[in-house]
C-alpha cells in the first residue's frame, strides 16, 4: 500500500503502540478494558492495565479507633487488585497481547497521568462515569482529555 505521498507503508504500523486504560471494577471500566484488549491486539500494541486503589476518605479519618475498618478496606482494595490482575492476564494471554498491569494508590487521575508518562502511552482509555455529578464536576475522562497529552477514549 502507498501513503497519500507515494509512499510505501504496512497497515497497522502507524496506531498507538502502548496503550493505557485504567481499570476498577466498575461496568464501564470493564468494557473500556476489553476495548483496550482488542484494539491492542489489532494495532500488536502493548496493553498497560493500571488500577488506582482509592481509599475512602474516612480512611484518613478513622485514627486509632478505626484501625479495623481501615485493615479491612485496604484487604478489599488488595483483593480487588488481585481479581483485576488475574483477569487482564487471562484476556491478555487469550488475546496474545503483551501485558503490563500496574497498582497504584491514591488519586484516579494523578495517577493514571504518571503511569501514562512514564510508560510514554500512544493513547487512554477510560470508562465514562456513572456517578450523576460528574455532569457538572468533571469526570476522570474529562480531566484526562484536557491534560491534553495523548488522544483519550471513553468508553460507555
Amino acid at each position: 500500500m502507498t501513503d497519500a505521498q507515494g509512499g510505501a507503508f504496512e497497515l497497522g504500523t502507524d496506531g498507538p503502540k502502548v496503550i493505557l486504560v485504567g481499570v476498577d471494577d466498575s461496568v464501564t471500566s470493564m468494557r473500556a478494558g476489553a476495548y483496550a484488549a482488542g484494539l491492542a491486539r489489532r494495532q500488536g500494541a502493548r496493553l498497560v492495565c493500571v488500577y488506582v486503589a482509592r481509599p475512602s476518605a474516612m480512611y484518613g479519618a478513622a485514627g486509632g479507633a478505626g484501625a479495623g475498618v481501615i485493615a479491612a478496606q485496604e484487604e478489599a482494595l488488595q483483593e480487588t487488585a488481585v481479581s483485576l490482575r488475574q483477569e487482564a492476564e487471562s484476556g491478555a494471554q487469550r488475546l496474545g497481547v503483551p501485558l503490563t498491569f500496574v497498582v497504584a494508590h491514591g488519586d484516579p487521575y494523578t495517577e493514571l497521568r504518571r503511569v501514562a508518562d512514564e510508560v510514554r502511552a500512544d493513547a487512554v482509555i477510560v470508562g465514562a462515569s456513572m456517578q450523576a455529578g460528574h455532569r457538572w464536576v468533571g469526570s476522570l475522562a474529562v480531566r484526562m482529555v484536557k491534560a491534553g497529552r495523548w488522544p483519550v477514549t471513553v468508553v460507555p
